[in-house]
C-alpha cells in the first residue's frame, strides 16, 4: 500500500505563511455595532481606495470564501494564513501602514473597525476552518482589550495568531519592551496564539512637503518593523516569557535577521550593567578601557541567552519576498524557522507563478528541507491538521519533481515577484 503521508506524496502540501483577505467596505457595517452605523455612513463616502487590486473584476477574492478557495486550488496552496487585506472602518488605508492611534479617542474609534473585521475574519474562515487560518487585528493602546480579543479569538477555533502594529519612534504609546504588555505576552503564550508583525508597520509618523517622502516611506518600511525584534530580545520578552511564538512577515529576503542578530551580539556586551569596551585591557582603572556602564542596565544582566538563541527559541519568519539569492542563509536563520508564502493575492509575491516561483528558488534544495518550509513549520505554528489536509494536497499541490526543475531565468514570468530577482548575492558583488 503506497504512503500517503503528507511529507511522503509526490505533490508538495504549500501552507502559506502569507496571504491577504478582508469584507468589501460596505459589508463591515454590518459586523460593527450599530452605535458606529451613524459614523461609518459618513466615512464609508469619503473613502477612496488607494490600491486597484481592492477595486478591480477580480477583488471579490478578498471577500468571496468561494472565490478564495477556487484560487487556492488554481495557486496549489492547501491552507492560507490570512492577513488583512482591505481597508477597515475609520481607517484611511491598510492596517499595517496606518500606525498607532495617539488618542483614547481615536483608538476607540479604530477599534470599533478592528473588531468589525476580526468578526468578519472568523465568518470568513469558517468556510473552510481546516485550510483557512486567520489572524486577529489587535492594538496596543489598551492591554486588557487586547488580552479579551485574544481569549475571544481563541474560542472561535479557527484563528491561528494575532497582528500588533509597530510603535513607531517617540510615539505616546510605549514600545513593546515595556512591561506593561507582560499581560499580553503572557495570554498569547497560554492560548498558543503567535504575534505578528507585517512589513510597513512602525514607520515614523511624518508628512514632509517634498517629493521624496511617499518613496523614501516605502524604502524603509522594512527597517522600521525590524525593530521589534532588538525591543523583544533587549527588553527581555523573550527571557520572562519562554513560550511566546513572534512571527515578521513579508519582510524583504530573510538576511536582514542575520544582520540585525549580528549587531545585537556586538552590542550586547556594552549593554550590561558593568558593560565596557576594552575589557580585555587590564585593570578596572586602565585609562584604556571605556566604560559604557552608563549606557547599561541590570535588565540586560538577567538575559540567559544569546540574541541567536532567542530567535532560535521564540521566532519565526513569514518569508514570502524570498530571492534565490537569500536561499544561502537558510540554515543560519533555522530552516524550521523559515515559513513560505506566497503573499496571495499581491503580485510582488508569487500569485498566478507559484510553480515558478518554487522552480526559480527551491530547485535544488532538498525534499526534506521543502517539506519543512513550505508545510510543516507552519503547521506547527498555526495548528495546520496536516493529516486531514493531506488528500487536498495530493489533489492541487504542485509535484516535487517539476518544483525541482530549475526555472531558466530566460522563462521568468513577467511578473515583480522577489522569487523571480536574478540578482547576485551581496557576497558576490564584494570585491576583497
Amino acid at each position: 500500500m503506497a504512503d500517503t503521508s503528507w511529507d511522503t506524496i509526490d505533490r508538495y502540501m504549500i501552507l502559506s505563511s502569507d496571504a491577504h483577505a478582508g469584507a468589501e467596505t460596505h459589508q463591515y457595517r454590518d459586523y460593527l455595532d450599530k452605535r458606529w452605523h451613524e459614523d461609518f455612513d459618513a466615512w464609508v463616502v469619503t473613502l477612496a481606495h488607494p490600491f486597484i487590486d481592492l477595486s478591480d473584476p477580480e477583488a471579490a477574492v478578498n471577500w468571496d470564501p468561494a472565490r478564495r478557495l477556487a484560487a487556492m486550488d488554481a495557486e496549489g496552496d492547501t491552507g492560507q494564513v490570512l492577513f488583512p487585506n482591505t481597508i477597515p472602518p475609520f481607517f484611511d488605508i491598510l492596517v499595517h501602514l496606518s500606525g498607532v492611534p495617539k488618542s483614547r479617542e481615536e483608538f476607540t474609534r479604530k477599534w470599533a473597525g478592528l473588531r468589525a473585521h476580526n468578526r468578519w475574519l472568523v465568518e470568513f474562515c469558517q468556510a473552510d476552518p481546516l485550510r483557512l487560518k486567520g489572524l486577529v487585528q489587535l492594538l496596543p493602546n489598551d492591554v486588557d482589550v487586547a488580552v479579551a480579543e485574544a481569549r475571544w479569538a481563541k474560542e472561535t477555533g479557527v484563528i491561528g495568531g494575532v497582528m500588533l502594529p509597530g510603535v513607531p519612534p517617540n510615539h505616546p504609546v510605549p514600545p513593546y519592551f515595556h512591561e506593561k504588555y507582560d499581560r499580553l505576552w503572557e495570554a498569547c503564550a497560554e492560548l498558543e496564539l503567535p504575534v505578528h508583525q507585517h512589513q510597513g508597520t512602525g514607520s515614523p509618523e511624518a508628512d514632509y512637503d517634498s517629493p521624496a517622502a511617499t518613496p523614501i516611506w516605502f524604502a524603509e518600511l522594512d527597517r522600521w518593523t525590524q525593530r521589534t525584534l532588538l525591543h523583544l530580545v533587549f527588553g527581555g520578552v523573550f527571557e520572562r516569557h519562554p513560550r511566546l511564538k513572534f512571527v515578521w512577515t513579508e519582510m524583504w529576503g530573510i538576511r536582514w535577521i542575520l544582520e540585525e542578530l549580528d549587531r545585537m551580539e556586538r552590542r550586547l556586551p556594552e549593554l550590561r550593567s558593568e558593560g565596557a569596551w576594552g575589557v580585555g585591557l587590564g585593570r578596572a582603572d586602565d585609562p584604556r578601557r571605556m566604560n559604557f556602564s552608563y549606557f547599561g542596565s541590570p535588565a540586560i544582566d538577567g538575559l540567559s541567552l544569546s540574541p541567536t538563541e532567542y530567535w532560535h527559541r521564540n521566532c519565526y519568519v513569514g518569508a514570502s519576498l524570498l530571492p534565490r539569492h537569500e536561499m544561502r542563509y537558510r540554515h543560519s536563520v533555522g530552516v524550521d524557522r523559515l515559513m513560505w508564502g506566497m503573499d496571495f493575492p499581491h503580485p510582488e509575491g508569487s500569485t498566478h507563478h507559484a510553480v515558478e516561483a518554487l522552480r526559480a528558488t527551491f530547485y535544488d534544495v532538498p525534499e526534506h528541507e521543502c517539506r519543512v518550509m513550505l508545510a510543516g513549520v507552519a503547521a506547527d505554528v498555526y495548528g495546520f491538521d496536516v493529516d486531514a489536509l493531506t488528500a487536498t494536497a495530493q489533489r492541487i499541490g504542485p509535484p516535487v519533481t517539476e518544483v525541482h526543475q530549475r526555472l531558466a531565468e530566460a522563462d521568468f514570468p513577467l511578473a515583480p515577484g522577489a522569487a523571480f530577482d536574478a540578482s547576485p548575492a551581496l557576497e558576490e558583488l564584494i570585491v576583497s
